[in-house]
């Protein structure tokens, strides 16, 4: 298990940034690819972001030129900092770790982002 807790969600302007933090505990967080997905009410979930064990980044076409995911091993911690915030930008933020050995999958509880017009 790899416990994680997410940062950062709020009440937040259109037009405005916010940076989401997602905790991991454990030593072996620099072997884990890491993911943000997103899910608004009613709608599936969907992929955010994701920064690979070795700092590859992809992003959503919903969020591209928007978001940048970002790492700290020595924190054992990943970032989503989104700029130029959307109303349809308004959901729950999932951090998701996928161990790069053996694809294990952990997710974190949410934290919730609202975005007012």
């Amino acid at each position: 298990q790899v416990p994680l807790v997410e940062s950062g969600g709020g009440l937040v302007q259109a037009g405005g940034s916010l940076r989401l933090s997602c905790a991991a505990s454990g030593r072996t967080f620099h072997s884990y690819d890491m993911n943000w997905f997103r899910q608004a009410p009613g709608k599936e979930r969907e992929f955010v972001a994701a920064i690979t064990w070795n700092d590859i980044t992809v992003y959503g076409n919903s969020v591209k030129g928007r978001a940048t995911i970002s790492r700290d091993n020595a924190k054992n911690t990943v970032y989503l900092q989104m700029s130029t915030l959307k109303p349809e930008d308004t959901a729950v933020y999932y951090c998701n770790a996928r161990r790069s050995t053996d694809g294990s999958t952990y997710w974190g509880q949410g934290t919730q982002v609202t975005v007012s017009s």
